[in-house]
């Protein structure tokens, strides 16, 4: 095991950026402009290093710097340690690209939307491999078990913990096949559809009752509903013409641009919160989590 490093001997670290551009440079102001400091500030660090070591490293030859013999002594050991450390940092970001990306989202999300697009992005970026979790019950974003989340958030999340990007709007609206209203007598309103097979996910049975409240229907406690698990076995029922289904965000886009689902009634709950990617705070800026971020909210853009 190595030994402890005492770095009270080491001059201020921040302060050796500055010494290593002045002295490749020769010139304190072509490494201010490199480093977008100030003039006074690089001399400013110069400075603290001399005062540390007690010698100086640079002295004055008319408009220009000249680096000391210990200035010269001491060069090498600074870059050498700089491109040791980004060797390190490299190596560090190569081992997390060796890693899975742990995406997080529930089922419907993915059977519907997400798990369809993994593919391309995973084809546009090779670099970044990616494991896909899927959970019925489970809506809160895990940051122990996964790296980013595409989930749904009344309110935003803690933001001095976690970074959020918002993605759709969490709307409320009722689908069917076409000869399923074709059976049951074409266009009804609102009202209608309580007398109509209605598909209710167990959890979120109450959807339903908010629905009808928002359109301005009084709402029937004894309406019968056919129960399912997920939004996306509601959607099943749908499409196979056995029911109407509630349904949020852009999971029957398709099959409502192909015909093989309609809207019954046009009326849509805008609900509060959305949906939206979400990953801790100190993660955002990871470079798996950024780009899969960036890929997935430009695609959702792109859906206007």
């Amino acid at each position: 095991m190595a030994g402890k490093i005492d770095l009270r001997r080491l001059p201020p670290l921040k302060a050796l950026r500055g010494f290593e551009a002045a002295t490749r440079h020769q010139s304190i102001r072509d490494a201010a402009e490199e480093l977008c400091l100030t003039h006074p500030a690089v001399s400013h660090q110069v400075q603290l290093i001399e005062e540390a070591l007690g010698v100086p490293l640079f002295v004055q030859q008319g408009r220009h710097i000249v680096s000391t013999e210990e200035g010269r002594v001491l060069y090498p050991y600074v870059r050498s340690a700089f491109e040791s450390l980004l060797e390190g940092v490299e190596a560090a970001q190569r081992n997390a690209l060796d890693k899975p990306l742990r995406v997080q989202t529930y089922i419907t999300a993915s059977i519907r939307w997400l798990a369809k697009r993994v593919p391309q992005f995973l084809a546009e970026h090779p670099e970044v491999k990616l494991t896909l979790s899927t959970s019925g019950t489970d809506w809160e974003f895990d940051d122990k078990h996964a790296d980013v989340g595409l989930v749904y958030c009344e309110t935003p999340p803690d933001p001095a913990k976690f970074h959020w990007v918002p993605l759709f709007d969490y709307a409320l609206f009722p689908v069917c096949s076409p000869s399923f209203q074709q059976e049951h007598g074409g266009a009804v309103d609102a009202r209608g559809l309580m007398d109509l097979p209605l598909v209710a996910i167990y959890t979120e049975q109450q959807n339903w009752e908010g629905w009808f409240r928002s359109a301005g229907v009084a709402y029937d406690p004894h309406v019968p509903y056919i129960l399912v698990d997920t939004c996306a076995v509601a959607i099943e029922m749908a499409v196979a013409g056995q029911g109407v289904a509630l349904i949020n965000g852009p999971f029957v886009d398709k099959e409502l641009a192909d015909g093989r689902l309609v809207t019954p009634v046009e009326h849509r709950e805008v609900c509060p919160g959305g949906w939206g990617l979400v990953c801790r705070k100190d993660l955002k800026d990871n470079v798996r989590v950024r780009t899969f971020i960036d890929w997935v909210a430009g695609h959702a853009a792109a859906m206007g």
